[in-house]
C-alpha cells in the first residue's frame, strides 16, 4: 500500500481545526460577495424598469398622435426607439433572472459546505446538533451561458 493511501477501515482523514475555520471563513466571505453581486443586479433591474417606462411613454405618445391625427403617418423613428427600449428591457430581465438563479444556487451550495465543515470539524455547540441544509442536487440551475437579443418566449 502507498503511504498516502488511507485504508478503508481507518477513520477518515481529519482537517486541522485552523484550516477548517479558515476554509469556512473563506466560504462565508465568498457568500457575502455573492450577496453584494445580487444587490448590484437588483440595481441593474431598476435600470431595466427605466427601459420599460421609456418604451411605454414613447408608445403612448405614438398612440395619442395617431388618435389626434387619424390620417397621419406614425412616427417610425419613435416606434423604432420604443422597440429598442423593449428589446433591451427583455434581455436585461432574462439576464437578471438567470443570474439570480445562479447566485442563489451557489449561495446555498457554499452555505451547505461551510455548515458541514463547522459540524464535522468543530462539532455541535451547546444549543444541540448542528443543522446543515442539503446542497442543491443539480450542479447548475441555468444551462444558458450567454445573452443575445432575439425572439422571446413569455410564460
Amino acid at each position: 500500500m502507498l503511504t498516502d493511501e488511507i485504508p478503508l477501515e481507518s477513520p477518515r482523514a481529519e482537517i486541522p481545526l485552523l484550516t477548517a475555520a479558515d476554509l469556512q471563513d473563506n466560504l462565508m466571505v465568498a457568500n457575502n460577495d455573492l450577496e453584494r453581486l445580487h444587490r448590484l443586479l437588483h440595481d441593474a433591474t431598476e435600470t431595466l424598469m427605466g427601459h420599460f417606462y421609456g418604451a411605454s411613454a414613447l408608445l403612448n405618445q405614438l398612440l395619442r398622435a395617431a388618435a389626434h391625427e387619424p390620417g397621419s403617418a406614425v412616427d417610425t423613428a419613435a416606434l423604432h426607439e420604443a422597440m429598442q427600449h423593449l428589446g433591451g428591457a427583455v434581455t436585461a430581465l432574462q439576464f437578471d433572472d438567470m443570474a439570480t438563479q445562479l447566485i442563489t444556487h451557489t449561495q446555498r451550495r457554499m452555505r451547505s459546505c461551510a455548515d458541514r465543515i463547522a459540524r464535522d470539524v468543530m462539532g455541535d455547540d451547546e444549543d444541540g446538533e448542528a443543522v446543515v441544509e442539503d446542497a442543491p442536487l443539480r450542479p447548475n440551475p441555468v444551462t444558458q451561458d450567454e445573452m443575445d437579443a432575439g425572439s422571446i418566449d413569455l410564460f
